[in-house]
């Protein structure tokens, strides 16, 4: 039979013959130690998924398709969104002016280069080559085609030893033009007629304001860069923001896109975005979230397998639950192709691919995904490659080109001719000042946007649950979890002075998640229909004082009717072996300190403590009989996990009372600490959390008085001003539980 923490099955079935059964029942005293209220037994962990290694970017990632194109339309939206928090793009930033430069032509047989550089955000630049047919037609608008680069920059050359070996190999046709592929790829396709832009990553060639080393080779946490005032990227403060090198590299190809469409040559309907390695991931996330490339060829990063090694290919949240060819799934149906080669994409035509058509298929458009297997080659962007996307590419921006498409030498661009900056084009200043203060401008304008979201009316309130909110939702990622899919084992039942004492393994099947979980049901007073989960820095024990004894304020929340209900959220409790609080979160094994191999893959702990108060709430909320009221109370540290909490569950929760003791993410300065969460200070703190439970009742306690102003604004423009009440009485958890027990 199964238990519901609120245990009204039991108080109707079980309590009318329980004194007649006394040899049934154990009597006790009030006193409960940590040790009696233990669930598993001595030594014995909780079968918990989350205690296995965490995922890392060389994991398994495979795609499993939504049955159905409204099922995928919806997964689609909630991942679109998931991929614009990770980056910082989550509202949109407002464009600032591009300021481009163009200058330095050059030219080559069927084909110009010019020099440009655009400030993506004032004072930072974007650097590159564009690249002109020189066929000859004039007053007419060509295809533009976008092609960021990947490691080894724009200007990679092979060498001259190397390029002899990749031509008898049959990778490169040509000495000259095939040592640098990436320049050859920009050539050709001018000479196919498309207006082509690569642009510099971050660290290479002429983009230099953000060093090669912090962008590519970050790996030692900067102390000076942490805190709340002069903080840099890769801190606690930047992940808390959602600022990141991907982010920062994503905003530019979305200006790179802004710059090649104002281009009075370039017809915006036909764009095109191609790169090989880290370009490749760059395709794939700029073609997630940006409606305007018509066609794409991320090749070489398309894999179920390796997911991005460096950490410009990398940012907090953004594979959590996902993988590459999911998101390169978000360009469905547009069309797509890409090559297999013998690196992380080897298994592509049996791994990954298949689940693209499939998808394609369901969306009318199968013809439109294309993966060719090119295993002989290793990880490349090789001439054979290339050929494959221009034959795409002239397919899809409707080019006209005879087949087949045979790519050309030409003579290489000299040091003076492919340099951005001269005596006329000073190179902008970088380095530490520079880093400091592009993320203080990027902050001064995502916190304008954030505070310009302060609900003032039913519909701006609707507008913040949709921006603040969905972010939040994309951050916690779980809603919650089905009823059906929560199982219960009943492991002790004892009869106490006052009250039934439960001791139960909740677990969540399709996530492998199980807590151990005590319930207290009163029987000195009739159960008036109320069940509270008590959520405490200190797990369970957080219901028995430093004597031993259960604490007044659960014995007076008993003596008011109420059922309790409490776990050890993950790494709480039973969970730990030593019994020793959890100072820091387990990290992967990459020695490179970014917070981004990590948590790109797995939730931070404090959104797994989150799911679990969503198992209980799901578990209490839903047994067969139901409770009258769901209260749900954030102590001793937790305050800010049940706010998190009720902001997903929303109505689920009658009322919530929380101690925030004056915590805010802001002041968290490790990734690695309990209570870091990916961009919680972006939007708006622990403050916004609380706001998101209007227009339901909600206590506050530990703000010292002060109503956050997020907080009143909310519940004003519910108009329920009179269901949030912020105190600053001593003993809060007293105060609480008065307010809960009032009715």
């Amino acid at each position: 039979m199964r238990l519901s923490a609120c245990i009204p099955r039991l108080y109707f079935s079980e309590t009318a013959t329980l004194f007649s059964l006394v040899l049934l029942t154990v009597t006790a005293s009030l006193s409960a130690t940590a040790q009696d209220s233990r669930v598993f037994e001595s030594g014995q962990l909780p079968n918990d998924s989350r205690l296995q290694p965490a995922k890392d970017l060389n994991d398994y990632f495979p795609f499993e398709v939504p049955q159905g194109k409204a099922a995928w339309e919806s997964r689609a939206s909630n991942l679109r969104r998931q991929v614009l928090v990770a980056t910082g793009l989550w509202p949109m930033p407002e464009r600032t002016p591009l300021n481009a430069v163009i200058h330095g032509l050059v030219e080559r047989p069927g084909f110009t280069v010019e020099k440009v550089y655009f400030e993506a955000v004032p004072d930072h630049f974007v650097t590159g080559l564009l690249f002109r047919p020189s066929d000859g037609k004039q007053g007419i608008r060509r295809p533009g085609v976008l092609c960021p680069h990947g490691h080894g920059g724009r200007l990679q050359d092979h060498g001259e030893k190397a390029i002899r070996q990749l031509i008898a190999d049959g990778a490169e046709r040509f000495e000259s033009s095939g040592r640098f592929p990436k320049i050859a790829r920009c050539a050709q396709l001018a000479r196919m007629g498309c207006v082509v832009f690569i642009f510099d990553m971050l660290g290479y060639a002429d983009s230099q304001q953000i060093s090669l080393e912090l962008a590519h080779r970050f790996a030692k946490q900067r102390p000076e860069f942490e805190g709340k005032e002069n903080w840099g990227l890769f801190s606690a403060q930047a992940e808390m923001r959602l600022q990141s090198i991907m982010g920062i590299q994503t905003w530019n190809s979305i200006r790179c896109l802004d710059f090649l469409e104002s281009l009075p040559d370039v017809d915006p309907s036909r764009l095109g975005v191609t790169g090989g390695s880290g370009g490749g991931t760059q395709t794939i996330l700029l073609c997630a979230i940006d409606p305007r490339p018509t066609v794409a060829f991320p090749n070489g990063m398309v894999s179920t397998s390796m997911q991005g090694g460096c950490t410009c290919e990398n940012c907090s949240l953004l594979r959590v639950g996902s993988g590459n060819v999911e998101l390169a799934a978000l360009f469905a149906p547009k069309p797509q192709g890409m090559t297999a080669a013998n690196d992380w994409t080897k298994e592509m035509m049996t791994k990954g691919y298949p689940q693209l058509q499939q998808l394609y298929e369901i969306l009318g458009a199968r013809s439109n995904v294309f993966c060719r297997p090119l295993l002989h080659f290793p990880h490349n962007y090789n001439y054979v490659s290339r050929a494959t996307m221009y034959s795409w590419f002239n397919r899809h921006l409707k080019l006209g080109l005879e087949e087949p498409i045979v790519e050309d030498d030409f003579e290489l661009l000299s040091s003076a001719e492919h340099t951005v900056w001269d005596d006329k084009h000073p190179q902008p200043k970088g380095g530490d000042d520079h880093e400091r203060a592009l993320l203080k401008f990027v902050t001064a304008e995502s916190d304008k946007q954030i505070s310009g979201l302060t609900p003032h009316d039913v519909d701006s309130l609707q507008k913040y649950r949709d921006v603040i909110g969905g972010a939040f939702q994309s951050v916690i990622a779980r809603e919650l979890p089905d009823y059906g899919d929560i199982k219960r084992k009943k492991v002790d039942k004892q009869q106490r002075n006052g009250f039934l004492y439960f001791e139960d393994i909740v677990r969540l099947d399709s996530k492998g998640e199980e807590l151990p979980v005590i319930s207290l049901f009163p029987t000195g007073t009739k159960w008036n229909g109320d069940v509270v989960i008590w959520i405490d820095g200190d797990g369970k024990r957080g219901l028995i004082s430093d004597s031993g004894e259960a604490r007044n304020e659960v014995v007076r929340l008993l003596d008011g009717g109420a059922s309790i209900v409490s776990a050890d959220l993950f790494n709480q409790g039973e969970f730990l072996g030593s019994g020793e609080p959890v100072l820091q979160q387990q990290v992967v094994r990459n020695p490179r300190e970014s917070a981004a191999f990590t948590f790109g893959y797995n939730d931070t702990l404090f959104v797994q403590r989150v799911h679990d108060v969503l198992t209980l709430i799901s578990w209490v909320g839903n047994d067969e009989h139901q409770p009258k009221r769901l209260n749900l109370i954030g102590m001793n540290g937790a305050g800010p996990i049940a706010a998190a909490a009720r902001a997903v569950a929303g109505k689920s929760v009658n009322k919530l009372a929380v101690d925030t003791q004056g915590f805010r993410f802001a002041d968290v300065t490790s990734y690695r600490h309990p209570d870091f969460m990916v961009g919680a200070v972006k939007y708006g703190d622990l403050p916004a959390l609380l706001a998101l439970s209007a227009p339901h009742p909600l206590w506050i306690g530990g703000e010292k008085g002060a109503m956050p102003k997020a907080v009143s604004s909310a519940y004003s423009a519910a108009n329920a001003a009179k269901a949030v009440l912020s105190s600053d009485q001593q003993n809060p958890t007293d105060a609480a539980v008065v307010w809960l027990l009032n009715k």
